[in-house]
């Protein structure tokens, strides 16, 4: 425990060392970026290329289109993703590796401008930069003080500050972010609309209709309630709570009507609304199911449970 505990404060200091140590470079960097007319390209190798690729998955979803480049292959062949208007972010912590070097002419000659992240600013990837992102740390986590451990943490904490600063200079809001992210939990909060949960079950009773035709309704719908219609309007809702509170106050049941036992003003919400939307009216008023309309009109139920099984919430 006490490694670990050793490990994570090396790294955090290493990181504040970051924090202090941002300049006019890291500006410069963020609006080089955001002002280009092409796209961003990341360079790495070794566990560089594994925060590269992370730095561009994150970038991609947060409306700055990025592509890893890997150092070893784009010397054969690769090297045809870069195009002029691009922007190329090469990250190497040592600056001097012999795959990072020898694409350094060509980066430069192919791009509109060269960000180098190293650790050593007098390198060749240094000197060769248009801009140089210093990720320089006194010391790895690791106890043998040289698997890189604090120094791809730095280099992974200086790539977010790029996607959060661009996100705010884009004015990324999290619709935008939804868009990138349509099958996760998190897009379905910020885009589902209440259409896509509606049940194939659509229930509906007359007021006139008997307790027999009302009970088999409630039953038919799978969520224990049945809608009351009355000339295309909807009138209220019969729950299978109502049947049993009625079951219980009368010894004859043979003349009951749905109207008889009906609860008046239900809960309702536009097929149109956000999910998440239906959730909070759910919560809110403590039931199980909404009456979904289309234009005012019944158009089906949405249930909390189907809500919850999809990841609304």
């Amino acid at each position: 425990m006490a490694n670990a505990r050793l490990a994570i404060d090396t790294e955090i200091n290493e990181l504040t060392n970051l924090r202090n140590r941002l300049s006019d470079a890291f500006i410069k960097s963020v609006l080089t970026i955001n002002e280009s007319k092409g796209k961003l390209i990341v360079v790495g190798i070794g566990k560089s290329a594994h925060v590269a690729n992370k730095i561009v998955a994150t970038l991609n979803s947060t409306g700055t289109p990025s592509q890893f480049l890997h150092a070893a292959e784009a010397i054969h062949g690769d090297l045809g993703v870069v195009q002029k208007q691009d922007v190329v972010l090469c990250i190497s912590y040592s600056g001097n590796s012999p795959e990072i070097v020898n694409l350094l002419p060509f980066l430069k000659e192919y791009s509109a401008a060269l960000i180098g992240m190293t650790g050593n600013p007098e390198s060749k990837l240094g000197k060769a930069a248009d801009i140089v992102l210093n990720t320089h740390v006194d010391k790895e986590a690791c106890p043998n003080k040289l698997a890189p451990t604090s120094s791809t943490t730095v280099q992974m904490a200086l790539g977010d500050a790029l996607a959060v600063c661009l996100m705010e200079l884009k004015d990324f809001k999290d619709t935008d972010f939804a868009k990138f992210h349509p099958g996760g939990i998190l897009g379905k909060n910020l885009t589902a609309k209440v259409e896509q949960f509606v049940s194939q079950n659509k229930p509906e009773v007359s007021p006139e209709s008997g307790i027999k035709d009302v009970i088999i309704s409630v039953s038919a719908s799978k969520h224990g309630i049945t809608v009351v219609i009355e000339k295309e309007e909807i009138v209220g809702v019969i729950t299978d709570g109502d049947i049993r509170r009625m079951l219980m106050n009368q010894d004859d049941i043979k003349n009951v009507k749905a109207a008889d036992i009906i609860s008046r003003n239900p809960k309702t919400i536009d097929k149109n609304k956000l999910a998440k939307e239906a959730m909070q009216m759910l919560k809110q008023y403590n039931i199980g199911q909404l009456i979904v309309t289309d234009e005012g009109q019944y158009y089906g139920i949405i249930d909390i449970h189907t809500l919850l099984d999809e990841g609304i919430n």
